[in-house]
């Protein structure tokens, strides 16, 4: 028993007729003829009796025509939900972000969702690289928005959608640091709490390598944690210099140091290989093309 038949039931029920039914669904009256009688065959059971030129269901035909009612409208709202979400209109979309991705992401994504995909489900997940790689392979989150040098290379794994963004030392307007004239050490930076997300061992070994062994995260960094938007109201209000990328604090007032800091965070769209991506994807994929540039 398939839906092409139920539907070909469906519709020479409405009609009576051979001739119009098969006309209607585009079919020859023979093979409309020959898919009533197999569907019969496989019941076990008429469907039609044919009085005078008309056909009419027999108390089994109507049984099988009110079951299958609901069947096709079932069908028929599995097609449309399939074209919804190949169009990114409907679904679920589980993201997994990190603080800088997370800090430019997070609410155009929420809005965008909420004001242009309204029947899309969104999931958004913050934490460390580690425990959004482990939910990837649970299954439990469909994507990750990470810095890709905090993510250990493996083979199950597919990054794209690289970015590069500036990372920065930064303070609030008035700071004692911003008045200073010229370039700044960063000796003049340690005598401030500095703050900072968790970085990745490729940042860690740039800011050693530009301002000696003292730049150590693990030794400087006084506030760390997974919030950007914390760390920039800790900075905002306080004394605080805070190591973040640029654009993550567009009104804070950027350092001038000496050496100048060559650390960049590289953004990227990480999915388990071999597996098929929601397509509400698509929509993150054009976000961050859209905002993670400096």
């Amino acid at each position: 028993m398939t839906l092409v038949q139920l539907r070909h039931l469906i519709a020479l029920a409405e009609s009576g007729s051979f001739s119009k039914s098969a006309h209607a669904l585009c079919l020859t009256q023979s093979a409309l003829s020959r898919s009533i009688r197999a569907l019969e065959d496989e019941l076990g059971a008429p469907l039609f009796d044919r009085i005078g030129r008309r056909n009419e269901l027999t108390p089994f035909g109507r049984e099988v025509v009110a079951r299958a009612g609901p069947l096709m409208l079932e069908a028929e709202e599995l097609r449309d939900s399939g074209r919804r979400m190949r169009e990114g209109h409907a679904g679920v979309l589980r993201v997994g972000m990190g603080s800088g991705p997370g800090a430019m992401l997070m609410t155009p994504l929420l809005m965008r969702m909420a004001t242009l995909h309204p029947r899309v489900r969104v999931v958004v997940a913050r934490g460390g690289t580690e425990l959004l790689a482990q939910a990837l392979r649970e299954r439990t989150l469909d994507a990750l928005v990470v810095d890709a040098r905090s993510l250990k290379p493996a083979a199950d794994l597919q990054v794209d959608e690289l970015h590069e963004m500036r990372g920065v030392f930064m303070c609030r307007r008035g700071h004692p640091l911003a008045r200073h004239r010229g370039e700044l050490t960063f000796e003049a930076v340690q005598h401030y709490p500095i703050a900072s997300t968790p970085l990745s061992d490729e940042v860690a070994r740039t800011l050693i390598e530009c301002y000696g062994p003292q730049a150590n995260p693990a030794l400087c960094v006084t506030l760390q944690c997974e919030d950007i938007h914390s760390l920039v109201e800790v900075t905002r209000r306080s004394n605080a210099v805070l190591l973040a990328i640029r654009a993550a604090a567009p009104g804070l007032v950027e350092l001038r140091m000496t050496p100048p800091l060559e650390g960049v965070a590289r953004f990227g769209l990480v999915t388990l290989c071999q597996r098929s991506a929601p397509p509400a994807l698509t929509i993150l994929r054009a976000l961050i093309r859209e905002l993670l540039h400096d």
